[in-house]
């Protein structure tokens, strides 16, 4: 289909076509021009940030090769054989190469792309302003011809007119002697209106014959050579731009390479090959610092050898019991935690070289672990070198094996300290009351009373009627702890001092209505029931704790013993779910009958309460499991949903 048979004397709207497409290819080169200044400014910040990369890189990779005081000489040569360094080196190659490979793709488009299209333009724009010039010669040869039959017709007219002027002459010189010449005139005249009626005839054919070839031909033509024109033009700037894509492509695979080669020096890296490099230029002769020894004091006299006699063994059999006691408890935890540590470093190991299957959480879990475990490790050598060195000061003589089971206390009213016998005041923990046999002493006093207590030798102390009354739950605990037992990790737990564990806080009926007269009182009305945290230690004061957490005293007196079935009903409602729930991540086995268990994937629910759920201890917290057992577990061993 072309132009000259569909668009008859449309010359003007395709030259107009032929201006808007030459428009619109103009935006395209200007468009890979623009590029080509963009992909040049491209270069010069990749450039700058290699510079920038490099000067770092001189100022820090000895330090993170061979360290900042190596004991080796070293070279860039040694540098070199980092697989750190070389990896690094090759990205910062990967830029400089980049932005050389962004250089020459904007002199590629300027000088292959741009250039050509613009001689392609101004090739585009002669031939346009050629072929305008045409048409008009055209229309000019066409109209030119049209007025030769105007002026035809015209003179036709013309002519006519002087005939019938001449034939009135004539008839007017009929008897004239002028009749003759009159005659010969309009004679002539007469062939000379033939003569231009017939140059008249052949100028309307000339003209009709121009017209017919003017639209049959001539129109035709000129539109179907701009059409070629507009054919040629876009063909010849497809070709460029389709060679424009093809530098494009092979800038493209240029830039590939770059990140190939990165890549594979990325996989090249190796964190021991460059550890044994740091190690080769780090060798130093090393010995562990001399053993501190006993220093006598300048102003008396003393050898190094641990004082046994009076008090001092009494101290040391204590401090003996004390150490065991606290390493029997460690042990177990400690055994527990590295069992962690091994867990996560298995986690950590399955998941390394893959950030996102949470191995990064991993680490810090697996760090945390592994800090716990040298941080219990560092308690037991300190326990265990105490325990060394006082056995064999003693020699085996350990004293009585009934120890008092000491508890903090505050003290409202003066108390005698059962040792050194002076007052204890106060209510900030400034003292301790055994509680088998109810003595209570200075906290500086606690290791030098002797370990005869006669409530662990099974002879109870008489009390007060309000303290006979009821049997102390804590008391009991305490015994249990001091059994052949061996303690669970959860007994090892840094719980609040003075709150025992939830089931096993005596649960009482408030008598009286009680108004505090200080801070440390609490306010509680008659039929309340509360929780015991302290007993009555001889003060006549007694610590509890009611429904909504608030701790208090209150006057022993003021409350008493309520049955079983109603302590175990009011303990149950005090620890009701609390509507949050935790998720096992690892497997925990229970290793007490007040731990739970703990299976990766299985909800527990957190127990409320002032001692319940997150609030039970540092690292375990409390909870029911799907059966409706209440327990506790060890907190990084779920997550919360």
């Amino acid at each position: 289909m072309s132009y000259g048979e569909s668009l008859p004397d449309q010359v003007d709207r395709v030259a107009g076509l032929s201006d808007a497409q030459a428009d619109i290819l103009s935006d395209i080169r200007e468009l890979y021009r623009e590029r080509a200044t963009l992909e040049r400014d491209y270069a010069a910040k990749l450039q700058a940030l290699a510079q920038k990369a490099v000067d770092k890189k001189n100022k820090k990779m000895a330090l993170a090769v061979v360290g900042d005081e190596p004991s080796q000489p070293w070279d860039e040569e040694t540098l070199q054989k980092s697989t750190l360094e070389n990896a690094y080196s090759k990205i910062i190659a990967s830029l400089v190469n980049s932005q050389q490979e962004h250089v020459n793709l904007a002199d590629a488009l300027n000088v292959q792309i741009v250039g050509v299209l613009a001689a392609l333009a101004r090739k585009n724009e002669s031939y346009r302003k050629k072929q305008a010039l045409f048409y008009q010669k055209v229309l000019g040869d066409r109209d030119r011809v049209y007025g030769d039959r105007a002026k035809s017709k015209q003179k036709y007219d013309e002519e006519c007119a002087e005939v019938e002027t001449y034939r009135q002459k004539q008839e007017r010189a009929q008897d004239d002697k002028h009749s003759g010449r009159a005659t010969k005139q309009y004679q002539q005249q007469v062939v000379d209106m033939h003569n231009a009626k017939n140059v008249y005839i052949i100028s309307t054919a000339i003209a009709n014959k121009m017209k017919d070839r003017f639209y049959a031909e001539d129109l035709r033509s000129i539109e179907n050579q701009h059409q070629h024109l507009q054919s040629n033009y876009i063909t010849n700037i497809v070709t460029v731009l389709h060679h424009a894509q093809a530098l494009q492509l092979s800038h493209h695979d240029a830039l590939k390479n770059q990140i190939t080669i990165v890549d594979v020096s990325l996989n090249e890296i190796d964190p021991k090959k460059d550890q044994e490099l740091f190690i080769e230029h780090n060798l130093r002769p090393f010995g562990a610092p001399a053993d501190w020894g006993f220093e006598p004091c300048a102003s008396h006299y003393d050898t190094d050898e641990v004082s046994v006699e009076g008090g001092a063994k009494v101290f040391l059999q204590n401090k003996l019991s004390r150490s065991r006691t606290k390493l029997s408890e460690l042990k177990p935890l400690l055994e527990t935690k590295r069992k962690e540590a091994e867990q996560a470093m298995s986690f950590v190991t399955a998941g390394s070289g893959n950030p996102s299957s949470g191995n990064v959480d991993a680490i810090d879990g697996l760090l945390e672990a592994q800090h716990q475990v040298t941080l219990y490790e560092t308690s037991q050598s300190v326990l265990e070198a105490e325990i060394q060195i006082i056995e064999k000061a003693l020699g085996g003589d350990e004293g009585s094996q009934s120890p008092h089971t000491f508890k903090s206390s505050s003290f409202t009213i003066p108390t005698e300290c059962g040792y050194c016998a002076t007052s204890i005041w106060g209510l900030s923990k400034q003292g301790k009351t055994c509680k088998a046999c109810g003595i209570s002493v200075h906290s500086k006093c606690e290791l030098k009373v002797a370990a005869d207590c006669p409530g662990a030798r099974g002879v109870r102390q008489k009390t007060t009627d309000s303290a006979s009354s009821s049997t102390s739950v804590l008391s009991r605990s305490s015994s249990r702890a001091s059994s052949a037992v061996t303690p669970t990790p959860s007994s090892f737990t840094q719980s609040s001092p003075l709150v025992a564990p939830e089931a096993e806080q005596p649960v009482v009926r408030v008598i009286y209505d009680f108004s505090p007269t200080s801070p440390f009182e609490l306010a509680v009305q008659e039929g309340a029931i509360v929780h015991v945290v302290e007993e009555d230690d001889g003060s006549g004061w007694v610590k509890v704790v009611d429904q909504d957490g608030g701790r208090g005293l209150v006057p022993a007196s003021y409350i008493e013993a309520i049955d079983g079935a109603l302590a175990s009903e009011t303990s149950a409602g005090h620890s009701l779910g609390s509507g949050q729930f935790v998720r096992g991540v690892y497997v925990y086995q229970s290793q007490g009958r007040d731990e739970l268990d703990v299976s990766e994937g299985a909800r527990i629910e957190l127990t409320s309460g002032p001692t319940g759920g997150r609030n039970y201890a540092d690292g375990w917290w409390e909870g029911i499991d799907a059966l409706g057992r209440k327990g506790i577990f060890p907190s990084n061993y779920v997550e919360l949903v």
